[in-house]
């Protein structure tokens, strides 16, 4: 029998200029090794440039998206939407107020599609809508209030909570979410770190999306603090490979991909952007 993990002792590191090639580098981790996760994932990616340009490599976001979608699974977009829907900001247009809108009036229908996945909640609703607290719940407007309300705030401030206790401590066996704890934003001299906290994470099925829609929360948070977004951290406690096989064939166009990918120099690399702070609304 297969073990879980061969790496639990100490973390595993990735800093890259590149969200395709910190992926790719976990991902071929765990297939070179023993073992199907790493515990825990510290995962940096910096490759953000004075426009908040955040890089791709468009084969592996391609040869990915075929996996998932052969296996039956959220394409990379779909699962990125969960944290931050930037369809809907493109449709409001750099309104803020009018994006929270938006995505209020739309949650139901979200839940409706799928409610085998969304039942629970999607991470941009708690953020949101949690519940309780001020702005009626709306966790990113308060921070934002608050940010440009006086200097000097306590970095602590701009945190703010997925995991809820009085909803998400239940006995059930298996709960698809949240796997997504915690986010927090930090000011910087060179810019805006976003981080994020992941009790665990699917990293085939759910992790590149889940560092799609976390770059674009940050630039999102960038954009309406009127400073470049510089970094994302992300740190999971147990990052594994599951519901696709090690061996399954369907990975081998992947795998090469991923591997093309970590070969080329970064500088060299043909790649797709994906989230620029001036250009946010038009993407």
């Amino acid at each position: 029998m297969m073990s879980k993990s061969t790496h639990a002792a100490s973390p595993f590191i990735v800093d890259e200029p590149n969200v395709s090639r910190a992926w790719a580098k976990v991902a071929l981790h765990i297939l070179d090794h023993s073992g199907t996760e790493v515990s825990p994932l510290i995962l940096s990616v910096s490759g953000l440039n004075a426009s908040c340009l955040l890089d791709e490599h468009p084969d592996v976001h391609a040869a990915l998206d075929a996996v998932l979608q052969a296996n039956g699974h959220q394409t990379i977009e779909d699962v990125a939407h969960t944290i931050f829907p930037q369809r809907i900001w493109k449709i409001a247009q750099g309104d803020r107020a009018y994006l929270f809108r938006l995505y209020q009036d739309v949650f139901n229908r979200y839940q409706l599609i799928n409610k085998r996945a969304n039942g629970r909640g999607l991470y941009f609703e708690r953020l949101i809508q949690y519940g309780s607290g001020p702005c009626d719940g709306n966790q990113l407007e308060w921070i934002l209030g608050q940010f440009h309300s006086r200097k000097g705030v306590r970095d602590s401030m701009y945190q703010a909570s997925i995991f809820d206790p009085s909803r998400d401590h239940v006995a059930t066996a298996q709960l698809q979410f949240p796997c997504l704890q915690h986010v927090s934003f930090v000011p910087t001299q060179e810019g805006l770190v976003v981080n994020a906290f992941y009790a665990t994470q699917q990293l085939f099925v759910k992790g590149y999306g889940n560092y799609l829609g976390i770059a674009r929360l940050g630039a999102f948070m960038a954009h309406e603090m009127c400073i470049p977004l510089h970094r994302m951290n992300v740190f999971v406690g147990v990052a594994k490979l599951e519901r696709i096989h090690k061996t399954d064939a369907s990975l081998h166009p992947l795998i090469d991909a991923a591997r093309a990918c970590l070969a080329t120099p970064h500088a060299a690399e043909i790649v797709s952007p994906s989230v620029t702070q001036e250009a946010l609304v038009e993407l």
